[in-house]
């Protein structure tokens, strides 16, 4: 059973490839076309074909279009309504739901061989729980809460359900327009940072403030005894003055203003949990994706506060992880179990051989290291900076060891000095990895966190060793490595410990602002000759700064 799955409305489009149940290829269309979300320069949000994804999920399983079983296509636009009635303010709505429509046409022609009659339709709520609950480690003879929350689907915000043996029963929905994604959504635009886009930057921004007008947001968004919740409108200029973008000062109102709505945000999803919990029976384990579940800290406290036992969140949980999700539950349809993700490295790898070609086709003097993991601990522990390309990409927005720049957890300069290199803004914290089977004695929270989708409180005694990865509330969100799965960082990080005595590394994604992560060898030699970053690794390979360009 081969089914490709398509996201390829709203924003970031991407494609997956799942066979006989097992996820063989995902990966988002931006780490091929170059821009951000999947987002063209149009007055409206992007509708993309992930053609490049989709053929290169293909081609890494060697089959055709025409050996496809099904496609699914994460949006059905059979349950969409006018803008209007679902009082949004969208006039290019009916666009989106006529392109669509001639999805199946669409595909057609950009996949040579492929039957139009291939392509079905999959719920865009759908295909997020099943992305969540089919992907997730859990047996599947148990039953699993699955809970998505985002801006928007079809007609929808919201959907709770439960799964028994792959499939799902819907417990409650919620109708737009009331939407907690697009709550956060309008407040990220009111603070001058990009919708749909920048929601993470706000969840910084609120750790800065107080939650001082959390008492109006109980009163103006509320759940409801169905599963559900309702949120009013906000006259957002009243509580903090807009502004017209980054470059705009940022005032404490606006921090305030971050909190409160983070704040209430979190309140709301333990709610919704805490009702999904007792309507599906009391499982143990709750699945999550959608958008809303990129947020670390309402994760980290749903974990904490909520009744299950086990959360597990989609590490692709946005729009992208919706094409995994269509594929999936079109395999559970046909009773193929789906087996768990085996992990986020389902993307574009390169093997050594055209690593090496690449570093010889750019003239970049190179060597093989009989120990990698010594000579990259040893630019580390000198506060040098890393960019670390290794194995196949991450599919989702968070960079696991694969894609990512590495640096000294112990210097308090270190997140100054990232956020410049990638030109962000310096209230931005950057995250640390750490050696799973020493995660414990440094972190509270729920452990493993191979993903780097929860924040966990920063034990005592550590906060002074490890400035760099400690958010000004004292908590880091933590990225766990498991050496059976990552040998070679665990290698690095425990020869990183050997040598400082931190068993932990400070991990940004291998990018700079508004750009996507680099996917390509090209990519990451590019950003590494205009960044000050000391060393390159390539898969086994190491490029010096000093050897490569004569600097420091």
């Amino acid at each position: 059973m081969k089914v490709l799955g398509i996201n390829a409305v709203f924003h970031d489009p991407a494609a997956a490839l799942v066979v006989d149940g097992t996820t063989v290829a995902a990966a988002e269309e931006e780490r091929f076309s170059r821009r951000k979300h999947g987002k063209r320069p149009v007055p409206f949000s992007a509708w993309e074909l992930p053609v490049l994804s989709a053929r290169w999920c293909l081609d890494e399983a060697g089959i055709g279009a025409d050996e496809l079983d099904a496609v699914g296509y994460s949006f059905d636009p059979g349950r969409c309504a006018p803008a209007d009635e679902l009082g949004l303010d969208d006039p290019w709505d009916w666009l989106r739901q006529d392109y669509a429509r001639r999805a199946p046409a669409f595909l057609a022609e950009a996949l040579p061989g492929l039957d139009p009659a291939a392509v079905r339709f999959v719920p865009h709520h759908v295909a997020h729980a099943a992305s969540a609950a089919l992907a997730a480690p859990y047996p599947p003879d148990e039953d699993i809460a699955v809970l998505v929350l985002d801006g928007r689907g079809e007609a929808a915000s919201h959907l709770a359900g439960r799964y028994r043996h792959g499939r799902l029963e819907v417990l409650a929905g919620q109708r737009l327009p009331h939407s907690l994604g697009l709550l956060y959504e309008d407040l990220t635009a009111h603070l001058g940072f990009l919708r749909s886009s920048d929601e993470y930057k706000v969840m910084a921004l609120a750790s800065y403030g107080q939650p001082r007008f959390l008492p109006l947001f109980r009163e103006l968004v509320q759940t409801t005894a169905d599963g559900g919740f309702r949120v009013a409108a906000v006259d957002w200029a009243a509580l903090a003055k807009p502004r017209h973008g980054e470059d705009d000062r940022l005032d404490p109102e606006h921090a305030d203003l971050a909190a409160s709505v983070q704040r209430r945000l979190e309140e709301v999803l333990l709610e919704l949990a805490a009702w999904l919990h007792d309507a599906a029976g009391g499982p143990a384990r709750l699945a999550m994706a959608g958008g809303v579940a990129l947020n670390c800290v309402a994760n980290a406290r749903l974990a904490e506060q909520g009744p299950y036992q086990r959360v597990w969140v989609q590490p692709a949980a946005g729009d992208a992880g919706t094409a995994l999700g269509a594929a999936l539950h079109l395999s559970a349809e046909t009773d193929v179990l789906p087996e768990p993700m085996p992990g986020a490295d389902l993307g574009r790898g390169f093997p050594d051989a055209e690593l090496e070609a690449e570093l010889i086709r750019a003239a970049l003097p190179y060597d093989r290291p009989a120990d990698l993991a010594a000579v990259v601990a040893q630019v580390l522990a000198g506060n040098g900076v890393v960019a670390w390309y290794d194995g196949r990409a991450e599919y989702g927005p968070r960079a696991l060891g694969h894609r990512s720049l590495l640096a000294n957890p112990g210097d308090p300069a270190t997140t100054a000095r990232l956020n410049d290199i990638k030109g962000r803004e310096h209230f931005r914290p950057v995250a640390p990895m750490v050696l799973a089977g020493r995660a414990a004695e440094i972190f509270e929270g729920q452990l493993p966190s191979p993903y780097m989708l929860f924040t966990h409180r920063v034990r005592d005694g550590w906060r002074e060793r490890i400035p760099a990865v400690v958010h000004v509330d004292g908590t880091a969100r933590v990225q766990t490595v498991d050496p059976a799965a990552e040998p070679r960082m665990a290698s690095v990080l425990a020869e990183f410990d050997r040598r400082t005595g931190l068993p932990v590394l400070v991990n940004t994604s291998l990018n700079i602002a508004g750009q996507p992560i680099v996917d390509t060898p090209r990519q990451a030699m590019e950003l590494f000759g205009a960044a000050p970053v000391a060393l390159l690794v390539l898969g086994p390979y190491t490029v010096r700064r000093a050897a490569a360009f004569g600097g420091g």
